[in-house]
């Protein structure tokens, strides 16, 4: 009987899906005008914004593998990644790098590490659910400038983000028990933590095995490989965006958020942001400024949005994590928790409108929305992102080590 239900479901998924791609198929031959418009619109968006903010990095985190970096990172960073998120040390590296760079930075680090045998697949999913991260410049200068047009909320976007990151991290250590094999043990060793994070770099080199001009070619083949497959997907999405919106279907997605907004008390006009951002990030979070609301409720619904990322970024990570064996599951789990925590804790930061939460961060004074494509825009972004990777690093490389002192201080005593 069991088995009987699964064949059954198996078979109804694959006749809707077989169904809704014939039904967009014909669509964009009825509709060709709309689909060559918005297919343009996601090609300008990879060319101009994700392709030159993500290639260096995707080549820059291979070289670091490569090289033993990543392997030093794990080991000084086990003693505080372990206890509080239950993932290996070089996790770190994914958290830093998702930080800096937003979506889907940490989802292409993560599979590197499951194919590297640097993380179990349990493991995989923990540091995926809250790694995704969205990227630091985005909140504060396309959201709270660009779109909102009220730079103070940047700070409280932002943290209320990161925050509730952190709390997908904690609460998703305990995923995935019954198939926990932790691949390293940061007590197994009471040697030196630095001299150990310099055995693991040389011991993660010599593993790798490769002379600088194929690893440097490799990284660059790999990484073209990834941006070219995440610039397909945000294609394809714009085109479906455009194509569902022409035959109606987002009509009844909009009575359902309308039908939640009146449950949560919100106001309904917010509805049609949620329709947006279920399926990509900046559309959503644009409706959401320009919506006829309480501004409380708009920026909730913003940030919830930024948190989910949008369909479109799933999909991006479901094609780069799926063929690791990492579940996809957990993934959408965390991100929806995620975007319930971060609305909830950016209405309690608008109600409070502390002047401590406000200057906390300041704005980035050279952020320019309208100049995108300018090749001093997109140095500076660089440059700018590479610090914030470093000082993240750094910090959580300098609390991790102090917390290692701290405990073998305490062992000593005993």
């Amino acid at each position: 009987m069991w088995g009987k239900g699964i064949l059954l479901r198996s078979r109804l998924i694959t006749f809707i899906l077989a169904s809704s791609t014939v039904l967009i198929t014909i669509s964009m031959v009825i509709y060709p005008k709309d689909a060559f418009d918005s297919a343009v619109m996601g090609l300008n968006l990879w060319w101009n914004v994700v392709f030159p903010a993500l290639l260096p990095f995707f080549i820059l985190s291979e070289l670091l593998m490569g090289f033993g970096v990543v392997h030093f990172i794990g080991v000084l960073l086990e003693p505080l990644m372990r206890p509080i998120f239950n993932v290996p040390g070089v996790g770190a590296f994914a958290l830093s790098m998702g930080l800096a760079s937003g979506y889907p930075m940490d989802a292409v680090i993560t599979c590197k590490f499951r194919k590297s045998n640097l993380c179990t697949a349990v493991e995989a999913e923990r540091l995926l659910s809250f790694t995704n991260t969205a990227d630091p410049l985005f909140m504060f200068g396309a959201v709270a400038v660009g779109m909102f047009s009220m730079p103070k909320l940047g700070p409280i976007i932002a943290i209320a983000h990161y925050i509730s990151s952190f709390i997908v991290g904690i609460i998703f250590r305990f995923h995935g028990k019954t198939r926990d094999n932790i691949t390293t043990d940061y007590n197994s060793s009471r040697e030196n933590i630095l001299l150990r994070a310099i055995k693991a770099l040389y011991k993660g080199r010599k593993e790798d095995n490769r002379a600088t001009g194929q690893l440097l070619g490799d990284a660059v083949k790999s990484s073209m490989n990834t941006i070219l497959l995440i610039g397909g997907f945000i294609i394809l999405f714009s085109v479906f965006l455009r194509i569902i919106s022409i035959i109606g279907v987002t009509t009844y997605i909009n009575s359902f958020f309308v039908w939640l907004m009146n449950l949560i008390g919100f106001n309904p006009n917010l509805a049609p942001s949620l329709v947006n951002g279920l399926f990509e990030m900046d559309l959503g979070t644009m409706a959401a400024s320009q919506a006829n609301a309480d501004i409380t409720q708009k920026v909730a619904i913003a940030s919830a949005i930024i948190a989910w990322s949008g369909l479109c970024v799933h999909g991006q990570v479901a094609s780069i994590v799926i063929e690791s064996g990492i579940r996809m599951g957990p993934y959408m789990i965390a991100r929806l928790l995620h975007a319930v925590i971060a609305a909830v804790l950016t209405i309690f930061f608008m109600n409070g409108q502390t002047i401590a939460i406000q200057n906390i961060i300041s704005l980035p004074v050279f952020f320019n929305p309208g100049n995108t494509s300018s090749i001093s825009y997109w140095w500076i972004r660089f440059t700018n992102t590479g610090y914030h990777i470093i000082i993240w690093l750094l910090l959580l490389i300098s609390i991790s080590i102090l917390y290692q002192l701290i405990k073998n201080l305490i062992n000593l005593k005993r």
